[in-house]
């Protein structure tokens, strides 16, 4: 059985630590490597690292920096961005990264992630799926930082990533980033009955309490940027983590032990 976990989501742009609204106008936070070590502090459950300039700019990930990040890094890190290959999967594995989120080269085929699955385990390889509403409340799928829409149906798209192997599948609502309006549940609801594979939701954490209305949805874990970095009206940046007495508060015995989740 899994564990609720509480997770973290940076972005990277340019090295630097940066927070969008809705995929959009990203805002410099400081420095990556000094937040890292706050949250050593607070014992976070684990850190995702997505480079948002990476795949844009068609370059591959800055292996010289991700190294710096994870010898500073005391947590299970994932990272995305910029991955097209399996040797650069297996250069970040080798790195310290524990598991890699692929997004837009998945579109193009999933035989990198079949690939990596095959190399590396499951356990390794998360699909990460960035997802917006047209003006018909229809869900679509989108790629390269979300700037790219594809034709591809969600439900096909996730099934595909369940079929090519994933370990967990990661959904973020673009039309929630960094708004505090909560999780998009019923994107969470569609896509967790459509497959076995584990869910991590994010997009839309205003507080503590979204994260229960994101698992009674059907996510396994939950992720949010905003939340961490922010702190205020006026946002000022102020890198925090819930304790374990609040999150337990929140989420109970999903937080501390085993419950009935996706296997």
């Amino acid at each position: 059985m899994l564990r609720v976990r509480v997770i973290p989501c940076l972005l990277l742009k340019n090295d630097g630590l940066v927070k969008t609204i809705k995929f959009d106008k990203p805002k410099y936070l400081g420095d990556p490597i000094n937040t890292i070590r706050i949250f050593n502090d607070k014992e976070v459950d684990e850190l995702i690292f997505l480079d948002i300039e990476s795949t844009k700019k068609n370059i591959e990930p800055n292996f010289e920096y991700i190294s710096r990040i994870t010898t500073e890094c005391f947590m299970p890190l994932t990272y995305g961005g910029g991955i097209t290959s399996v040797s650069q999967i297996k250069q970040l594995l080798s790195l310290g990264i524990e598991k890699v989120s692929i997004n837009s080269a998945s579109y193009d085929s999933m035989s990198l992630i079949e690939e990596a699955v095959k190399l590396f385990g499951s356990s390794t390889i998360i699909g990460t799926v960035d997802v917006k509403k047209n003006i018909f409340g229809k869900y679509e799928l989108y790629y390269c930082s979300g700037k790219v829409k594809s034709e591809t149906h969600l439900e096909d798209h996730i099934r595909a990533l369940e079929l090519a192997g994933v370990g967990e599948i990661l959904i973020n609502s673009i039309d929630r980033d960094g708004t505090y309006k909560g999780y998009d549940t019923k994107l969470i609801s569609i896509v967790s009955n459509l497959v076995r594979v584990p869910i991590i939701a994010c997009g839309g954490a205003g507080s503590i309490e979204d994260f229960s209305e994101a698992i009674e949805a059907g996510a396994t874990s939950v992720a949010a940027g905003s939340i961490f970095v922010y702190h205020g009206p006026h946002k000022a940046v102020l890198i925090s983590y819930p304790s374990m007495d609040d999150l337990v508060s929140v989420l109970g015995d999903k937080r501390v032990g085993e419950f009935n989740g996706k296997l």
